[in-house]
Formats: C-alpha cells, structure tokens, sequence
C-alpha cells in the first residue's frame, strides 16, 4: 500500500508561510515515495472558520504546484463520526461534563496559585483545577436539563490506567530533539476537553479520528503538535485506531522568533504574492530551494 499523506488546515485566515512549508513537505514526501497526499479542512469552528478563508487556501496551495486527491475532507461534514467516538469512550466511563466557564476557571486556578505553581500543560496552559468528575450522575442530568453550558472532558487518570505505557515512532524531530520511539505523556495535559455541548468533537478527538478513517500513515506536522502526539496516542488506543507514524518539522517563525500566525500579514501567501514572489521563491525563504 502506498503511503498516505494529509494537510490539514483551519479556514480561520489565510495561509502564511508556516503553511507552505508544511504542504510542501507533504506534497514531496508523498512524491519521493509514490504517495498519496490528502486535504483535509479542519473547520469544526463554526465562528472563525469562513468560506472564504477555504477557497483562498485552495487557491494559494494550487499555485504552490501541489495537487492533492479529492474529494476533500470538511469536518464540519462528518460529526457523526467524532460523535460515535466519543460514545465509545462515554461508554467506557472515561467521559464526564465539566460546567466551568473560562473565567470560573481562571478564578479557580488563582486560587489553587496561593499555595504555590499549578501545573500547566505543554503549551503552557493550566491544567483543569475543577472537580467536576466529583459530581454525581442525578446532579450532572439535573445541571445538563437546565442548559448550562458544559464541555465534555477525558479522565485522563481512567484512560492511562487503562492503556498503560505508550510511545510512537518519531521520523522527524521534536523540541529537544526527541527522535526514534518517543514516549508518550498524556497525563501532562490533564483531562483535555473532547466536546462542548455546542461543538460535538475537538482538535485532539477529530484529529485521530480524521487519520484512521482516511488511512493516514505519516503524519508530517510542525513541532508545535509534537507534544500533543501524546493525547493523540492515547485517543487512538482507546479507540481501537491505527497508529500512524510521525514526522514533526522544525516551525518557520518571524524575525522577533515568533511562531507565524494568520495575522502576520508579513508572512502571508497573498502577500508574498502580490509582491511578485514565485512558487520557486517561497520554496527558497521556507529552506526547500
């Protein structure tokens, strides 16, 4: 079987050369090993994510030179899959709502800070101080019947137990670099959020879901999700999912040492464009000339 390749961009901006970058690595990757390369739109956030912002990705990408298989995969299609996933882990007992907004949780971890540092995530986040998991199921029901917003957590003390050790096999190269069979630590991130009761999946539920159900088989992504692998490992063992192999790539950042965003405008592939760069071009400022 040839080996299958995906990009997988949000429609919240335009692509900036971080983007490039990525796609390019993709697209010749699945080149030199007579591949196939996947689009996948990533827009299960219905505020940001715009058509606008879509159709404006596939024109930069095809002035790129890359080509891509179609059809391409929308998530906002397919969230009965993400759905089923998550019954499956519901029905495992490692799903439970927590009814925290953003400021209450805030307020909870200032409040944990007065002991001392509270543990965050590997992006820097606090991990979840609430304690919901405590809740009885009478007073989740009696909570989710008034229409209190909630979000749908992972117990991740539950779901390591019940995988064990884990580790996947790393052809790139992470922060430290990290190479070869790299272990996996899902408890660092705490019980990550799957769902919400308005968006029925989140990046870490749909990303594993997305890679087994489209045969993915190499993962080439910046390095900034090289930590995040590790809830992805977990998800798809949980899952019963295959495990495909990844490649992390070092992050294009600006001249501050910033990892780009969709607001450097700097950056931008429209931008470069309209002042007069080449595909060739790009290839030269990203290091692929």
């Amino acid at each position: 079987m040839p080996p299958v390749f995906r990009f997988a961009p949000s429609p919240n901006g335009f692509l900036h050369l971080g983007h490039a970058y990525s796609a390019l690595l993709n697209f010749d990757r699945a080149r030199e090993t007579g591949g196939r390369l996947l689009l996948r739109i990533e827009d299960i956030d219905m505020t940001r994510c715009r058509p606008e912002f879509e159709a404006a990705m596939y024109e930069d990408l095809a002035w790129l030179g890359i080509a891509w298989e179609t059809p391409v995969r929308r998530q906002s299609e397919y969230l009965a899959d993400y759905r089923g996933a998550l019954d499956k882990l519901s029905a495992l007992g490692l799903v439970y709502p927590a009814f925290e907004s953003r400021a209450e949780i805030a307020r909870l971890v200032a409040a944990r800070e007065a002991d001392g540092p509270w543990p965050r995530d590997p992006d820097g986040a606090p991990l979840y101080p609430g304690d919901a998991k405590s809740l009885s199921a009478a007073e989740r029901d009696r909570l989710i019947d008034t229409g209190m917003p909630y979000a749908l957590r992972l117990d991740m003390a539950a779901a390591c137990r019940r995988t064990g050790g884990l580790s996947w096999k790393e052809l790139g190269e992470g922060p430290d670099g990290e190479r070869g069979m790299v272990p996996a630590r899902p408890e660092a991130w705490g019980d990550v959020i799957l769902a919400r009761k308005e968006t029925p999946t989140s990046y870490h539920l749909s990303v594993a879901v997305d890679d087994a159900l489209q045969g993915v088989s190499e993962v080439v992504r910046g390095q900034d999700l090289f930590h995040a692998t590790a809830v992805h490992r977990l998800l798809q063992v949980l899952l019963g999912l295959p495990a495909p192999v990844y490649r992390h790539h070092r992050l294009i950042r600006d001249d501050a040492g910033r990892k780009l965003s969709k607001s450097s405008r700097s950056t931008g592939l429209r931008e470069l464009r309209a002042a007069g760069l080449t595909p060739a071009g790009i290839r030269q400022l990203v290091g692929l000339g």
